[in-house]
């Protein structure tokens, strides 16, 4: 199973200079053990939302909104895709994570990524695209 594991944004991460040099370290450390292990299929930090833009869908019609956004509690700052064989595993590999800011509480979101099998028997895949295979 694959699952994608996003890392909050907070307030601090929004205004704030990036992590110090030390932190990258530990968590290059910790990427280079999970690729090791075959866990670790992808990770990145994503900029602030000041350089971002969102756009809202309803019918027909598209509104942007421009960057920066309030709500950092619903922002997500990076990613990680990781294998792993259930939810629990997906955790343990979280909780060894190294905390990049150790002086701001931070959060991380875990969600299993879905596969063909996850929408059920009435899904017919399109056979050109259910060729295509993910590492």
């Amino acid at each position: 199973m694959r699952f994608i594991v996003m890392a909050m944004a907070t307030k601090e991460s929004e205004s704030a200079p990036p992590p110090k040099p030390e932190a990258f370290v530990a968590m290059q450390e910790y990427n280079e053990k999970a690729v090791k292990a075959g866990v670790l299929l992808a990770a990145e930090g994503l900029t602030p939302t000041s350089k971002g833009a969102r756009v809202k869908f309803n019918g027909d019609k598209r509104t942007v909104i421009d960057g920066p956004f309030a709500e950092t509690k619903e922002v997500v700052a990076g990613f990680m895709i990781i294998r792993a064989k259930s939810l629990e595993e997906a955790i343990e590999w979280v909780k060894r994570a190294p905390n990049v800011n150790p002086n701001v509480e931070g959060e991380v979101e875990i969600r299993k990524l879905m596969d063909i099998e996850d929408f059920g028997e009435g899904f017919t895949p399109n056979p050109e695209i259910a060729k295509v295979k993910f590492k």
